[in-house]
């Protein structure tokens, strides 16, 4: 299955502003269309649920990927609910998660607008929630068994917006954050829903008669790896999403059972180029993506086709760099940005491309010998020995160059996790960026070298690793220092970020999540 998600194209300001702000989408005036059948985006119903005095309704807008969602309804706390859901059939387990915002001020502080999963549309169904209340109360709500009374974990964060519930087996785990800020959890490990469920957003007034009204962002239904899958050998299906960094709204371009990785952001604004991944047959092989026809199309890259999610562009978007595993072992290549035979830079392998110097001499990577990872540097037309910039016990990878070509930032396990490091160009006085529990890969730094983003890993994880398939955040700090925010939410981790993805504006980051196909 491969879904295309329309995509406006604003007036240029040049051909920078490809102009897929999400922001900017809504100012264009697109209104909401009535939910129908085939017009709830991720979900394949709606309704309300326990017949209430005033109906509610839902609409789903295309372009700016949002839910909107009216409702009355006495309060879901009883033996009973009223409420409005919008909602998918499930069986196994899933993850859901929302961006949630009520409304205006609302009439009862106990309005309840969330993601929940019921055994069924009737109104005494077993169910769980994540659930925030017009007065920021927010909870892990559930229903054990049918008409029985509703119970609840209060969550330590208050104000939630961003809501999430997942399921495992009989465990259900609510993560809720206010927007920038980390999950905190909440479980309950012995509810059984059953095999299906009805996943989906749901609203309720508190109050018969009034309606409330609440509108869902960025809502991602991800059905998790199995824990039979195999890494490197089975894969889950990939969207390509764009990310407004300043607002946090997502939009998701491109949906395939088919993976693919890493997407780099063309300096004409206009393109965004990714790897295919995964056993068949196009497996690493470039494709340009084109954010106006919504197509992919193949880079010609000559007899080296066994690439990786560690291409760059230069700073002066004519050339492309590649790793490619064409041969014995990762080497890099470089080719202009239009395709062609590839030329190859490294003569030793494993080498792995992470960075263009500015003017567009050097190209920096990571390099494994003698059984130790290291950053190199090496003349980028190939005229001259690499050189080793880096020379410490553990894992030193993802180097990138700043913008002004005066320092590198990489990440390190040298200080036991993996975190955040920048040294000199000529490799000098190292030190340490990031510190806290996180294992932090991949910094890309905005065109203006103000900013810098990056993928959190869990600290579960091994800091040496960047799997596939984990629940991972997309966070930002300035440059100059200060604490990381979190601007995404993401199902995902190897592939996600791994190379350069800043718009050239600087307003948006491309990245690709992941979620298994129904």
């Amino acid at each position: 299955m491969i879904l295309e998600i329309p995509l406006l194209r604003l007036p240029a300001a040049g051909a920078l502003t490809v102009a897929v702000s999400i922001l900017a989408l809504l100012a264009w005036g697109v209104s909401p269309v009535v939910a129908g059948p085939q017009a709830l985006g991720e979900f394949e119903g709606h309704g309300d649920v326990g017949s209430p005095a005033r109906a509610g309704s839902a609409t789903w807008n295309a372009a700016s990927q949002e839910y909107r969602l009216s409702a009355a309804g006495v309060n879901m706390w009883g033996p009973r609910d009223e409420l409005q859901l919008v909602w998918k059939r499930l069986k196994g387990d899933f993850i859901l998660r929302a961006r949630v915002e009520f409304e205006g001020e609302g009439v009862d502080p106990h309005r309840k607008a969330g993601v929940i999963a019921r055994t069924s549309l009737e109104p005494d169904s077993p169910y769980a929630d994540a659930v925030v209340h017009g007065d920021g109360l927010t909870s892990l709500q559930f229903r054990r068994t049918r008409g029985a009374e509703t119970e609840e974990v209060v969550s330590e964060v208050t104000g939630a917006d961003v809501l999430q519930i997942e399921r495992q087996g009989a465990t259900v785990t609510v993560s809720v954050a206010r927007f920038g800020d980390v999950f905190s959890a909440s479980q309950v490990t012995d509810l059984a829903l059953g095999e299906e469920v009805y996943v989906g957003l749901f609203l309720c007034s508190h109050n018969p008669e009034v309606v409330e009204r609440a509108t869902f962002r960025n809502v991602r239904l991800v059905r998790p790896a199995p824990d039979d899958l195999v890494p490197y050998r089975d894969y889950l299906g990939s969207r390509l999403e764009l990310l407004d960094v300043a607002s946090g709204h997502r939009q998701v371009i491109r949906e395939s059972a088919e993976p693919f990785e890493a997407p780099n952001w063309t300096l004409d604004g206009e393109s965004l180029i990714y790897n295919a991944s995964g056993s068949g047959e196009g497996r690493g092989r470039l494709h340009r993506f084109d954010l106006m026809t919504r197509q992919p199309t193949l880079i010609d890259t000559g007899t080296v086709v066994a690439n990786n999610n560690d291409h760059v562009i230069s700073f002066d978007g004519t050339m492309l760099g590649i790793s490619s595993h064409t041969g014995e072992g990762s080497a890099v290549y470089t080719l202009p940005i239009e395709g062609g035979e590839p030329k190859r830079i490294t003569p030793s392998t494993p080498s792995y491309l992470h960075g263009w110097s500015p003017d567009g001499k050097w190209l920096v990577y990571t390099g494994g010998r003698n059984d130790r990872y290291d950053i190199y540097r090496i003349p980028s037309d190939g005229g001259g020995p690499e050189e080793r910039l880096t020379e410490h016990e553990g894992l030193d990878d993802g180097p990138e160059y700043s913008p002004d070509g005066r320092h590198i930032y990489f990440n390190s396990t040298r200080s036991g996790t993996m975190q955040i490091w920048r040294m000199r160009a000529d490799g000098s006085a190292p030190e340490q960026v990031t510190d806290d529990e996180y294992n932090n890969w991949f910094p890309h730094l905005s065109p203006d070298g103000t900013q810098m983003a990056f993928i959190s890993f869990p600290k579960e994880v091994d800091p040496s690793d960047h799997p596939y398939y984990k629940r991972v955040y997309l966070r930002l700090m300035p440059v100059e220092g200060g604490p990381a925010k979190v601007i995404a939410y993401v199902y995902g981790g190897q592939g996600t970020i791994n190379v350069p993805s800043w718009s050239p504006d600087g307003t948006m980051l491309a990245f690709v999540s992941n979620s298994g196909m129904d």
